[in-house]
C-alpha cells in the first residue's frame, strides 16, 4: 500500500504519524478539474509574476524546479506544522521510515513555532541512549542555527553515514543553560513490539505502528499466554508511551484486537459534514475480559492516542501515565503528477469513540502516574503475630498458605526499581484480575 500513483482516480495514503504513510485503505477521490485548477487565476499570475522575478534579479542563479518547490514549501508549511510539499527524495524517505529501518539517530520531531520539537526518541536510538526526551527543542545542528528550518531540511541534516556523528544542541525546560549532545548515526532498525511477562501479568511496549506492529503484537501475546498459562494470566500491560504514531491501519487493528464487533474506533471529520468511522470488524478480543492497563506519556502521539481514546472511551482498558502530546490531525499524501513529488497536506482531524477531539488536547489518563524513583524501606520489625507468646494458631492454614504473596524473580524486581509507572500498572492489572477471579468462584 505505499505505492503512490496518479491514474483516472488518484490514490492517498492518509496517515497520522509524523513521517509515516498511512495505509488503512485506497481512499478514492478525483482528481483536479480543469476548472479547480483556474481557482487562483489572479493569484496565479500574481505569483507566476514572484517567481518570474526571482528567477531574473536574484543574487544566486536558481533553477525553475528549485524555485517551484521553495514555493510549493513555503505554502504547504504555512498552514500548520504537518503540511508539506514532499519532492521526490523526501517521498521515498517517507516509504522507507514506513517499513520501520533507515539510517539516522532515532528521533522524532515536529515544528513549533518554526522551533523543532522533539516528540520523542526511538527506544534503543542513538537519540534515546543520548537522553534526549520529549518536549526538547533543537536550536542547533552541527553548530548551525536550526530554527526556521522544515522538518525535510532538519532530517536531511540528522540522517548521514552510519558510524558518522551529528552534535545538536538542545532547549529543555527547566534547564538554564542549553544543553549539547553529540550523537553517532546509526542503522536504524525499530523493533514495532516487544514484550515481558511479569509473573502472571504480560507486557507488551509498542515502540511504533510500523507494517509489522499487529502481527508482532499477536505474536507476543500468544507466546506471553503460552509462558504464563491463560488460567494464570491475570491481564495484560499495553504500554505506548513514547510512541509518536504510525500507520492508521495498525491503529485500527490493534484497537480492533480488545474490542467487540461493531464498536467504533475513530471518526475521521474533514471539511465537509460527512465523518467517516472506523468500526471493529472482527472483534477479536485476543485477551477475552482480562484487565488491561494502557500507559501512555507526552511522546504517546497520533495513532498511540487513537488506540488509547478508543479503549477509554469502551471502558475496555484504564489509561495510566500522563497526558499525551495531542496530536490529532490526518494528513493525506496526495501524489502530483509528471513526477513531481507529492504534497503532505492536513485533510481532516480524528475523533475519540465518544467525540472528543485529540488535536491539542491529547488523551487525558484516568489515573495520573508521573515518572518517580522507587526507594526500598529497610524494614525494623519483622515480627509478625505468629511471633507473639501465646498467639491463636490459624484454623485455615490451606486458606492462608493460598493468600501468601509470591515474590518476583529478580529480573522483574529491576524493573519495577527503575519504571514506577509500569510498577504501578502492573500493580493495578493484577489487583483487579485477582479480584475479578475471587468473585468468579
Amino acid at each position: 500500500m505505499n505505492c503512490f500513483r496518479v491514474s483516472l482516480v488518484v490514490v492517498f495514503a492518509v496517515f497520522v504519524g509524523f513521517f509515516s504513510a498511512i495505509s488503512l485503505s485506497q481512499i478514492q477521490i478525483k482528481p483536479l478539474k480543469f476548472d479547480d485548477k483556474k481557482i487562483l487565476d489572479d493569484q496565479g499570475t500574481f505569483l507566476e509574476e514572484v517567481i518570474a522575478r526571482v528567477k531574473k534579479d536574484y543574487v544566486d542563479e536558481k533553477t525553475d524546479k528549485q524555485l517551484a518547490e521553495a514555493a510549493a514549501g513555503g505554502l504547504l508549511s504555512s498552514l500548520d506544522p504537518h503540511s508539506s510539499y514532499l519532492n521526490e527524495e523526501a517521498l521515498r524517505e517517507m516509504q522507507v521510515q514506513t517499513k520501520g529501518e533507515f539510517g539516522g539517530v532515532g528521533i522524532e520531531i515536529t515544528v513549533e513555532m518554526s522551533v523543532v520539537k522533539v516528540v520523542s526518541p526511538i527506544e534503543d536510538t542513538p537519540a534515546f541512549k543520548a537522553g534526549i526526551k520529549s518536549g526538547d527543542y533543537i536550536t542547533k545542528i552541527d553548530s548551525k542555527n536550526a530554527i526556521g528550518l522544515s522538518i525535510e531540511e532538519v532530517v536531511k541534516k540528522l540522517r548521514g553515514k552510519p558510524g558518522s556523528s551529528v552534535k545538536v544542541t538542545i532547549l529543555r525546560k527547566g534547564e538554564k543553560a542549553p544543553l549539547e549532545k553529540t550523537l553517532t548515526r546509526q542503522v536504524i532498525t525499530v523493533k514495532a513490539v516487544r514484550s515481558a511477562k511479569f509473573k502472571d501479568v504480560a507486557y507488551i511496549k509498542i515502540n511504533t505502528f510500523s507494517e509489522q506492529a499487529y502481527s508482532g503484537l499477536v505474536s507476543e501475546l500468544k507466546k506471553l499466554k503460552s509462558q504464563i498459562g491463560d488460567k494464570n494470566l491475570k491481564g495484560l500491560v499495553l504500554d505506548l508511551r513514547n510512541n509518536p504514531g504510525g500507520l492508521l491501519d495498525q491503529a485500527i487493528k490493534i484497537s480492533d484486537a480488545f474490542l467487540n464487533k461493531g464498536q467504533t474506533i475513530v471518526s475521521i471529520k474533514g471539511r465537509t459534514a460527512d465523518a467517516k468511522e472506523y468500526k471493529d470488524a472482527a472483534g477479536e478480543n485476543l485477551v477475552s475480559g482480562l484487565p488491561i492497563a494502557i500507559l501512555i506519556n507526552e511522546g504517546s502521539a497520533s495513532a498511540s492516542e487513537i488506540v488509547a481514546g478508543a479503549l477509554q472511551d469502551h471502558k475496555r482498558a484504564i489509561v495510566m501515565g500522563v497526558r499525551s502530546f495531542g496530536k490529532g490531525s490526518v494528513q493525506t499524501v496526495i501524489p502530483l503528477e509528471k513526477n513531481h513529488g507529492a504534497l503532505r497536506l492536513t485533510t481532516s482531524l480524528y475523533y475519540t469513540p465518544n467525540g472528543k477531539s485529540i488535536q491539542a488536547h491529547g488523551i487525558e489518563p484516568d489515573i495520573e502516574v508521573t515518572s518517580a524513583k522507587i526507594e526500598k524501606q529497610v524494614n525494623l520489625s519483622k515480627d509478625s503475630e505468629a511471633d507473639l507468646k501465646g498467639h491463636i494458631e490459624a484454623q485455615l492454614q490451606e486458606a492462608i498458605e493460598e493468600a501468601k504473596t509470591e515474590k518476583l524473580g529478580d529480573d522483574n524486581l529491576a524493573i519495577y526499581d527503575q519504571d514506577y509507572q509500569l510498577a504501578r500498572a502492573i500493580d493495578l492489572v493484577r489487583g483487579v484480575g485477582i479480584y475479578e477471579s475471587a468473585t468468579q468462584r
